[in-house]
């Protein structure tokens, strides 16, 4: 299928509030959303939404109305892109990642395996989450670490995408995992994933938005919620992840831009949850907090 690339060129503040407008709009449909610096000394950057060619018209006129309130000036430029395997492509760019105690590679990257590695082992697919963005290095990263201060019962990995929080709570604790997902493809890409990593029985598996589902509390109240999700959404369902919290239960949020982090930590908060330690990651965020 022909893809297009749709993006406004603008200020890394306004590329990040574009971000959260486009994001709060697109992302439940399905459409790619990303943010990158094209010329630091100049403040250049682009925020960029990926779809079909045959959806341009339409989505240039909604992208307008979603971006007018904000940005009303910025003009929607279209790159049409290459027709290209970009699973296959993806994977012969993808090195494996280090992140605290993690090694998560690829198939192809099986020999880069050393002895002592915690791995995962994730191939770039239909859900998010291989592990060499940012805010996911975060979190496997966040994850090694508050294992070291405790031991967990019941955690939840609320927007599971590829499964990879999941495997690695798995692989470093005795708890029971419960793995969520908005998308019922990004549940199944998790499973067959943790099925591959030697965990799949390990990990409880459901389709639930938000916290809008009775599994949840059926399987918590959890002493460990971690959520790689955006930060508008987190923000808003901080009241519900608050009321899932047993006492004295640890958070990790990440999906935050550097930016943005203030505003997240004012709404958890306001629930009694309180900042323990940041991790800084290529322009994004990985908070800890707890009660």
């Amino acid at each position: 299928m022909k893809q297009i690339r749709l993006f406004i060129t603008a200020s890394q503040a306004e590329c990040a509030t574009a971000l959260e407008l486009l994001s709060e709009r697109f992302e439940d449909a399905g459409y790619p959303i990303a943010t990158m610096e094209v010329d630091e000394a100049n403040d250049r950057w682009e925020a960029s939404l990926y779809a079909p060619t045959a959806e341009q018209e339409a989505l240039v006129r909604s992208i307008q109305d979603c971006l007018k309130p904000a940005i009303p000036d910025a003009p929607i430029e279209t790159e049409h892109l290459p027709d290209i395997d970009w699973v296959a492509h993806a994977l012969e760019g993808l090195q494996p990642v280090r992140a605290g105690r993690f090694l998560v590679h690829g198939s192809h990257d099986r020999d880069k395996v050393r002895p002592g590695d915690l791995c995962i082992e994730i191939d770039a697919g239909r859900a998010f989450g291989t592990g060499h963005h940012g805010t996911t290095e975060g979190c496997l990263e966040m994850i090694g670490a508050v294992a070291r201060q405790r031991r967990f019962r019941h955690v939840l990995d609320l927007g599971t995408g590829s499964g990879v929080l999941a495997i690695g709570l798995a692989k470093l604790m005795p708890a029971s995992i419960l793995a969520t997902d908005i998308d019922p493809v990004a549940i199944a890409v998790a499973r067959q994933n943790a099925r591959k990593n030697g965990c799949g029985s390990r990990i409880g598996w459901a389709t639930a938005a938000g916290f809008h589902s009775g599994i949840f509390a059926r399987h918590g109240p959890f002493d460990l919620i971690v959520a790689n999700i955006l930060a508008r959404p987190l923000m808003g369902m901080a009241p519900s992840l608050s009321r899932n919290l047993a006492a004295g239960g640890q958070v990790i949020l990440s999906g935050i831009l550097s930016e943005q982090r203030r505003k997240v930590l004012a709404a958890y908060n306001v629930q009694g949850l309180y900042h323990r330690k940041t991790l800084w990651r290529d322009g994004w965020v990985t908070l800890h907090l707890g009660r």
